[in-house]
């Protein structure tokens, strides 16, 4: 971090924090995104812990709150009206929850950072995570239920449900939607961001197009499993999934619950691994479940193998090659792939808490000097151009939205050289 105040950063990330909470909940950053999104949740959770536990807990609580009676908690809850954000809550019409939100879910890293939040004080967080654990449990048990494959792959029904919007793990499944009958509508993104940022109109015509279906078929999960058009599994999800599980296990072993289930959830994810590897490549990446088909798509999902608690030499090997070759890892798209695009969103760019992620499990799997060489390129990338939405990987350039709260967490939690030293 040499050159870099890294006491002014870790009060600016604070300040970006606070700057957006709206009281219970946190926004991505204002204007482009408004409302409480799901995993970007989360990780403000994780920031907020390392400054004030109580404000991370309320965080945890506030996203809970709009569990739907399934046990699905929704990737957006629209807690207040915003005429300037699209698709909001009129579109979506998914009123199946305790507050308006979207119809679909997001990459379940709550648990994990949830026992990020109970580990730093066990005796103050006991009577919050007590409450919170049977609402983690059918979350997870939803996932089982309606996004977990025969043999174990974790599968998304619409892109923005991986948070990995346009990357090209979709590409195949989503060429094979014809959007007809979507109509005329009005994004919001692109007046708050470089439309070249963004993913595309086609893009967003398909992505329109599932949320109408979703809609039709009133977001019952019985009725929208028939005939999915949509049906991809997900590195994303399945090593996020199996990673969120384990940590939930280990809260529920020490509160006494009965582990059974998750034990037997766990077993089905660590063996499904194998089916998300490419056999031509060695790397893992998605799957269309409708057409067996492999994506070919070597993104940063592809590594977080190892937060997932499975060790891989062939990943390791493709990881060092790609520190070697991108200036500013980990990129979402590799980048000696054609359709590479450095600032379009999960196209190429690099993201922060990706990284982040990703350098926890290679910590945790033993791999130190990786870990720490990826800390150390993330912090700087922070340090020399802000917390922005993600990054340049050839140039480090922030693209984006600013004044990020995920960013800002993962620099306060994980990328400062403060990071884990509690400042309550």
């Amino acid at each position: 971090m040499t050159g870099h105040d890294h006491i002014a950063l870790d009060d600016q990330a604070r300040a970006i924090l606070r700057g957006n909470d709206r009281g219970g909940y946190t926004v991505p950053t204002a204007g482009l995104y408004p409302y409480q999104w799901n995993w970007d949740s989360a990780f403000a959770a994780w920031g907020f812990a390392q400054f004030d536990i109580g404000r991370a807990w309320d965080e945890m609580d506030t996203l809970f709150s709009g569990q739907w009676p399934n046990g699905m908690v929704p990737h957006i809850l629209f807690h207040q009206p915003d005429p300037g954000y699209f698709p909001g809550p009129d579109v979506w019409g998914a009123n199946l929850g305790p507050i308006p939100s979207s119809g679909i879910t997001q990459p379940p890293v709550a648990a994990t950072f949830i026992r990020d939040i109970w580990e730093k004080d066990r005796t103050a967080g006991a009577d919050r995570l007590d409450a919170l654990l049977p609402k983690i449990i059918a979350w997870h048990r939803w996932f089982m239920e309606w996004r977990c494959c025969a043999h174990g792959t974790v599968f998304v029904t619409h892109p923005w449900e991986a948070g990995r919007d346009n990357c090209p793990d979709w590409d195949s499944a989503m060429a094979a939607i014809v959007p007809e009958g979507v109509g005329e509508y009005t994004r919001r993104d692109t007046s708050h961001v470089d439309p070249d940022m963004r993913p595309t109109k086609a893009d967003y015509d398909r992505y329109i197009w599932l949320v109408q279906r979703g809609r039709r078929l009133g977001w019952d999960d019985e009725a929208m499993a028939e005939n999915m058009p949509f049906r991809v599994g997900d590195p994303t999800m399945s090593f996020i999934f199996l990673r969120a599980n384990r940590d939930l296990l280990a809260m529920c072993e020490a509160f006494g619950h009965d582990c059974c289930e998750l034990r037997g959830w766990i077993k089905i994810l660590e063996q499904s691994a194998e089916v998300l590897r490419n056999p031509d490549t060695g790397f893992f990446n998605g799957v269309n479940t409708l057409t067996k088909e492999h994506t070919g798509a070597l993104s940063n999902a592809s590594y977080l193998c190892w937060y997932a608690g499975i060790d891989d030499a062939p990943m390791g090997k493709i990881l060092e090659q790609t520190f070697s070759e991108c200036p500013y890892p980990v990129p979402s798209h590799a980048i000696a792939a054609q359709d590479f695009d450095p600032k379009r969103y999960w196209r190429g760019p690099t993201w922060a808490i990706m990284n982040a992620l990703i350098g926890r499990g290679l910590e945790d799997m033993g791999h130190t000097d990786h870990a720490r060489q990826l800390k150390q390129a993330t912090g700087d990338l922070i340090a020399s151009h802000g917390f922005a939405e993600y990054f340049d990987p050839l140039t480090g350039e922030a693209a984006g939205g600013g004044t990020f709260t995920w960013t800002a967490a993962v620099w306060l939690a994980w990328a400062s050289p403060s990071a884990g030293k509690y400042n309550g």
